[in-house]
């Protein structure tokens, strides 16, 4: 027969497991165990030491014995989980982000879902599993419906915080998001180009992530407040699927099959990213038509793209305050037990020669 002290333990064990001090987070005193179990208090204080070198509670001089929370119980890796790794924007915000958890005493593990949401699935279920205390995610193809939610879900039942990069899934307005600004965003670079006199502008924006819906949002909002007609007729939509097709090596075709005749007419176009406008002047430039002279171009990141293109792009920076480091340090904040709220952090714009 086990000794008194681990039979003790092994009660208390099931006890943390079912919930039954989840209410209150403080066990029994000692006196009250030792005549629950009919143990003396040695006995008892052995039994609380047991789960105290397990996790499950911690000991507070002079206040008791409390559960720990629980994803404290699931170690100290923090993992972060991307649509991407290598592409242009993500290296920055991964180190930003890593700085943050490594400053406050947390390891990170890196995952990549490439965008796909059976990739996304494996990668929670895999998290679940495992022992991380926190999830810092940015979601996959969030302007569509998402079969993972049940997995985000589960992970806020276990105690393991989720802060949100860049958007979240509609159905989880609840969570922490730290995004950038995009419907501003949209409207900014639209409203720059018109009181540059441009009045018929061309967008192209991203379908799948809510980015791209929210900086169309802020595109339109821009013309319907300087009165000018909708341009329904000159908004180019593209997947993640489809980039893949049109920025691919040597395929400026795939580029003129895609845009076909919507920018004709235009002085002037809003790209979704410095990624696109980047492809697209260099499209532009094989047809001879001269950027900005006749067709201004302007897009978001203000990132490498943007200055080592042939004609530099104006674009809109995301400032000294980027969402990688907000991000986790809203995070680090959470796993401390700390109230956060979402966040949109502002653009900056960097006008150069583009547009």
């Amino acid at each position: 027969m086990p000794l008194k002290y681990v039979q003790i333990a092994a009660a208390l064990r099931t006890n943390i497991q079912n919930g039954v001090y989840q209410n209150t987070m403080r066990l029994p005193t000692e006196m009250d165990l030792s005549k629950t179990y009919g143990a003396n208090r040695q006995t008892v204080r052995r039994a609380l030491a047991l789960l105290t070198s397990e996790g499950l509670i911690e000991r507070r001089q002079g206040s008791g014995s409390y559960l720990r929370n629980p994803a404290s119980r699931r170690g100290n890796s923090v993992a972060i989980l991307t649509t991407y790794i290598n592409d242009y924007i993500f290296p920055a915000i991964l180190q930003d982000a890593e700085s943050i958890f490594t400053r406050n005493g947390y390891s990170t593990m890196l995952f990549c879902s490439h965008n796909q949401v059976n990739l996304e699935r494996e990668i929670l279920n895999g998290i679940l599993d495992g022992s991380v205390c926190g999830l810092l995610a940015e979601g996959t193809k969030t302007a569509l419906p998402n079969p993972n939610l049940d997995l985000y879900r589960k992970l806020e039942q276990e105690g393991v915080p989720v802060v949100f990069l860049h958007a979240t899934y509609a159905a989880l307005t609840d969570q922490v998001c730290i995004s950038d600004d995009n419907f501003r965003g949209g409207y900014q670079l639209t409203d720059y180009l018109i009181k540059k006199g441009h009045t018929r502008i061309a967008g192209i924006f991203k379908s799948d992530d809510i980015q791209g819906h929210d900086r169309y949002s802020g595109f339109l909002a821009a013309f319907r407040d300087a009165g000018y007609p909708l341009p329904d007729s000159k908004i180019i939509w593209y997947t993640t699927e489809d980039k893949a097709l049109f920025l691919s090596d040597g395929n400026l075709q795939k580029m003129a099959d895609y845009i076909g005749n919507t920018l004709k007419g235009c002085t002037a176009v809003v790209c979704y990213n410095d990624e696109i406008a980047f492809a697209l002047i260099g499209f532009l430039r094989e047809r001879n038509i001269r950027v900005p002279e006749d067709l201004a171009v302007v897009s978001f990141d203000n990132s490498s793209y943007s200055e080592f293109c042939s004609v530099r792009i104006t674009s809109l920076a995301h400032g000294s305050r980027h969402v990688g480091k907000i991000a986790a340090e809203a995070l680090v904040h959470m796993l401390r037990g700390e109230k956060v709220s979402s966040e949109s952090v502002p653009w900056t714009l960097m006008e150069k020669e583009s547009g």
